[in-house]
C-alpha cells in the first residue's frame, strides 16, 4: 500500500490504515531547514487543515520579535507520507501562517514559492515552471569539528578516501579506495555507498519522490548523487527537503554521517544542486525550438535572464561562506557566466540527451545544496521572467572548455562572486526583479542580506583560520 494520501480525509483514512498514532508536523524555516513537532494522531482531524497548530515564531532566526512569537503552522494534506525512520509516525510538511489575520507568512519560504508560481501565471508566459535536480553530498564514516577561543579543527574519515591511508601498523593505501578525484561511477566494493544511495532511493519513491537515478559522484571520500525527477516549484522544493532529511538518516542508520556542505574536502571536487529548468503553457514545453542546442528563442531569453541576475541569484541559490570555496577553476565547478551545449564548465548547460521535445530543458549548475530550496528556486523562476519579458539576450555560446581559455577570452567572460558577501552585495544592489508580483519582499531581502553578513559573514571573519597558522605562525 502506498505509504502517501492527497486530501485531508485520505491522510486520515491512511492513519487507520497504517496504524499511525503519532503525526509529525514539520515546516521549513528561513534558512531552508526543516523544524517538527510530534501530536497524537487524535488531533489530526479535518478541521484542523485549516485551523492549524501554534508554535513559537520567536525562536527562529530571522523571524518574529519576542513580543510576537506566536504563529501558526497549517498541514499541506498533499506532504503527507509514512516516515520509515519514526515508528508508527505520518510526516506533513505545513504553511506558516499569523495566528490573528490567518495570512500567509511573507516569510515563510514555501508561502515565497507559491507566490513566483502565482505571478509566473499571471504573466500569461507560462503555466508550469518544471525543477529536476540532480544533489551532490557526501557521506563519511566519522567527521569532527569545534571552534572556540583557543582552537578550531576538522577531521573526516572515509574508508573510501584515498587521503585515509591506514594505520601506523599498516600505512599506505588500503584496497578499493577512490583515487583522487576517480569516483565517477566506480563500482562496489569501491564503491561502499552502493546499498546506502539504493535505500535512499527507494524510500523516497515509497514516499511519492520520484527519482532518476542514483549513482557514486566524482569526489573521494564517499561522494553521492541522486537525481530527482523534474516537478513544479513547490513540490520539488519539499521533495529537496525530504531527501536531506532521509539521506542523513539512513547514513546514521550505518554509523555514518552525511553533509550537504558544498566543499567538505579541499582540493577535490564540491557538491552542487544542479537545477534542470523547463517551462510548459497547455501542456506544451516552452524551451523546444529550432535554435542553438534545439532551444526556442524563449529558453534563450531565460538563459539571458539567468546569465544578467546571476551574481543577485547566487545569494540564495549559494547561501553560505562555503559555497565559494567551490566556486574556483577547476573540480567541474561552473564559475563562468555563460552557457553551452554539453560543456559542464559553463553556469548554464543544454544536456545533449534531451532529444525528444518535452524533455527540453536548461540545467543551471551553480547552485547548491545548502540553498533553501524554496527561495532558490523562486529567484531563479523570476531571473528567467525577467530575461522573457525583456528579452535579454544571453551572449554568444562558449563551447570550448572555459578553463583553457586564453587571457584575452577570459576578460569577456564574466565569472560568479567569489565570495558571499559580494554576491550579497549584488542582491543589495540588483534586487528589483525578484520583487514583481510581491514575491520577494523588500523585508525578506533585507533580513535576508543582514542574517546572512552579521551571523556568517562576519563570524568566519572574525575566527583565524587553521592554515593561517601554517603561513603565519613564525612570520
Amino acid at each position: 500500500m502506498p505509504a502517501t494520501a492527497h486530501s485531508p480525509r485520505e491522510v486520515i483514512a491512511l492513519c487507520r490504515q497504517r496504524e499511525i498514532r503519532a503525526i509529525d508536523l514539520r515546516f521549513a524555516d528561513f534558512r531552508g531547514q526543516q523544524r517538527h513537532f510530534t501530536i497524537p494522531v487524535e488531533q489530526l482531524t479535518e478541521q484542523r487543515f485549516e485551523d492549524g497548530f501554534g508554535f513559537d515564531g520567536s525562536s527562529m532566526h530571522g523571524w518574529q520579535a519576542i513580543h510576537e512569537s506566536d504563529m501558526l503552522i497549517v498541514p499541506d494534506s498533499q506532504t503527507a507520507y509514512v516516515d520509515p525512520f519514526l515508528p508508527n509516525t505520518m510526516a506533513i510538511l505545513c504553511n506558516v501562517k499569523d495566528p490573528v489575520t490567518h495570512q500567509s507568512y511573507p516569510r515563510d519560504p514555501r508561502n515565497i514559492a507559491r507566490k513566483a508560481e502565482m505571478y509566473m501565471q499571471s504573466t500569461g508566459i507560462a503555466d508550469r515552471a518544471d525543477f529536476g535536480s540532480d544533489t551532490e553530498f557526501f557521506v563519511f564514516d566519522k567527521a569532527a569539528f569545534d571552534q572556540n577561543e583557543h582552537e578550531g579543527f576538522y577531521r573526516l574519515h572515509s574508508g573510501e578516501g584515498q587521503w585515509s591511508r591506514g594505520t601506523a601498523d599498516q600505512p599506505g593505501r588500503q584496497p578499493y579506495q577512490v583515487t583522487h578525484r576517480e569516483g565517477y561511477l566506480a563500482m562496489p566494493p569501491i564503491d561502499s555507498l552502493q546499498g546506502l544511495r539504493t535505500d535512499l532511493m527507494l524510500a523516497l519513491e515509497e514516499s511519492g519522490v520520484a527519482v532518476n537515478s542514483q549513482q557514486r559522484a566524482t569526489a573521494s571520500g564517499g561522494q553521492c548523487r541522486i537525481e530527482l525527477k523534474p516537478h513544479a516549484l513547490l513540490t520539488s522544493g519539499d521533495h529537496l527537503l525530504r531527501l536531506k532529511y532521509l539521506a542523513r538518516s539512513f547514513a546514521v542508520r550505518d554509523g555514518r554521517v552525511a553533509t550537504f556542505m558544498p566543499k567538505p574536502i579541499w582540493n577535490d571536487n564540491g557538491s552542487g544542486l544542479h537545477l534542470h529548468l523547463a517551462l510548459w503553457k497547455d501542456d506544451a514545453p516552452l524551451f523546444a525550438g529550432p535554435g542553438y542546442g534545439g532551444l526556442s528563442e524563449t529558453a534563450m531569453h531565460a538563459m539571458g535572464g539567468i546569465l544578467k541576475h546571476a551574481p543577485a541569484l547566487l545569494a540564495f541559490c549559494c547561501p553560505t561562506t562555503n559555497s565559494y570555496k567551490r566556486l574556483i577553476p577547476g573540480f567541474d565547478a561552473p564559475v563562468n557566466l555563460s552557457y553551452s551545449y554539453r560543456n559542464r564548465s559553463a553556469a548554464i548547460r543544454i544536456p545533449v540527451n534531451s532529444g525528444h521535445q518535452n524533455d527540453r530543458r536548461l540545467e543551471f549548475r551553480c547552485p547548491d545544496p545548502t540553498c533553501n530550496p524554496y527561495l532558490a528556486m523562486s529567484a531563479v523562476l523570476m531571473a528567467m521572467l525577467d530575461g522573457i519579458q525583456n528579452r535579454i539576450s544571453p551572449g554568444k555560446p562558449l563551447d570550448k572548455d572555459l578553463y583553457d581559455l586564453a587571457p584575452e577570452e577570459q576578460l569577456d567572460v564574466p565569472s560568479t562572486p567569489s565570495t558571499l558577501d559580494a554576491a550579497l552585495t549584488a542582491l543589495e544592489s540588483g534586487s528589483d526583479f525578484l520583487m514583481r508580483g510581491d514575491v520577494f519582499t523588500a523585508d525578506v531581502i533585507e533580513n535576508w542580506i543582514a542574517f546572512k553578513r552579521a551571523e556568517e559573514v562576519a563570524a568566519v571573519n572574525q575566527r583565524p583560520h587553521p592554515y593561517e597558522f601554517a603561513m603565519y605562525f613564525d612570520c
